[in-house]
């Protein structure tokens, strides 16, 4: 899975064409109809954090911890300390902070909600790509943390963690990073320009693809689904490929990022193109031609984040992507581009899924006094 499912050049990535400038005092509503964290602007920094219930947490336990975490959060993402906030100074560059929770499967289970659980929650199918590692592999609740300003992530993240810890265990922790010009699409860690074309937020089909509407599971109206896939980048060997060689390899140029067959970053991409010799412009193989959508419900609002940790023994780096989507329907919208790409996919030699998780996104809490989860736990 790299790509549109993985790294996703050119397929589905930012929500916007460029990063904006950092303002530490910039903060992000945290009230609304849906989650903040999933339409807005991805900041430079963030951190995936999940962790596992503890045997014995209880339906009502769960519904404590997610009144903690909201009313935190909304302390947080305002600009003022949490409650029980050991170091508050850190609470006053909020700098864009978003706080996002997601609940894997076991969540239902503790609340004795089966009924309620989507029919995509559940594990990935297993693709003959992946290599996942437990490290990176599931867990039970999702908090996504992102900011411009990495201490305002470290604290969030610190904060809600411990204010839980009686009730869960951390499970894994994944910080990413991205940063461009304004107006400019940033770059993955291989050099490619890494987000061209995304749904944009308040659009018929941003709402459309990204938003349930409640359809299924009435609880779910305003919220969404989440995958979070670890892409490792084996970037010493890729180091070897002639500038050529890259650029068929993903179907776009190195400078610009622009489709073989254009000029532009934001040039279609001409999949029927041929050479002088008859042989397409674009090849076949090419990551983005394999991640193109066959249907209009095969897309989906990507928020990808670079990793560089320390190298292993052997290593010159250990990078890649912690790669996010958002999407109403898993198994519509994200498995069959993953599926092509896990079939064949050329940039698939340099790349490799260490992890895979699935959550459910619940919609946001509209006004003080309610809580995350709250039409879920309290759905008639």
């Amino acid at each position: 899975m790299a790509g549109a499912a993985g790294l996703g050049l050119g397929v589905v990535a930012l929500t916007g064409r460029g990063e904006t400038d950092s303002d530490p005092d910039a903060t992000v509503a945290f009230y609304g109809t849906h989650q903040a964290g999933v339409a807005t602007t991805p900041p430079s920094s963030a951190a995936f954090v999940t962790f596992d219930l503890k045997p014995g947490t209880t339906r009502d336990d769960l519904i404590g911890l997610l009144k903690i975490w909201t009313g935190d959060a909304a302390r947080l993402t305002h600009g003022d300390p949490a409650l029980a906030d050991s170091e508050p100074e850190l609470a006053l560059r909020p700098a864009r902070l978003t706080i996002t929770v997601g609940f894997g499967p076991a969540v239902f289970s503790v609340a004795d909600l089966d009924d309620r659980r989507p029919e995509w929650l559940q594990p990935l199918p297993e693709f003959t790509i992946d290599r996942l590692q437990p490290a990176w592999t599931g867990g039970d609740l999702l908090l996504q943390v992102c900011a411009d300003e990495v201490t305002t992530v470290s604290h969030a993240v610190r904060t809600l963690s411990r204010s839980v810890a009686s009730l869960v265990t951390v499970r894994w922790v994944q910080r990413g990073f991205r940063d461009a010009a304004p107006g400019a699409t940033p770059r993955n860690l291989m050099g490619q320009v890494d987000g061209t074309v995304n749904l944009v937020p308040d659009t018929a089909d941003f709402t459309r693809l990204v938003w349930d509407d409640g359809a299924t599971q009435p609880w779910l109206a305003g919220g969404t689904s989440c995958v979070v896939r670890r892409i490792a980048m084996e970037l010493d060997t890729w180091d070897e490929i002639d500038q050529a060689g890259r650029e068929l390899t993903v179907g776009r140029t190195i400078s610009n990022g622009a489709p073989l067959t254009g000029t532009d970053e934001f040039d279609e991409p001409d999949f029927t193109a041929v050479d002088a010799h008859g042989l397409p412009v674009i090849p076949p193989s090419s990551h983005i031609a394999r991640a193109h959508h066959t249907h209009d419900t095969e897309r989906f609002l990507r928020r990808g984040y670079n990793y560089d940790d320390a190298p292993g023994p052997g290593q010159i780096s250990n990078s890649g992507l912690v790669f996010v989507s958002y999407q109403r329907d898993v198994n519509a919208q994200f498995l069959p581009v993953q599926g092509r790409l896990a079939e064949f996919d050329a940039l698939n030699t340099w790349t490799t899924p260490i992890g895979s998780a699935v959550f459910a996104i619940p919609p946001g809490v509209t006004a003080p006094g309610g809580y995350l989860g709250q039409s879920l736990f309290e759905a008639h």
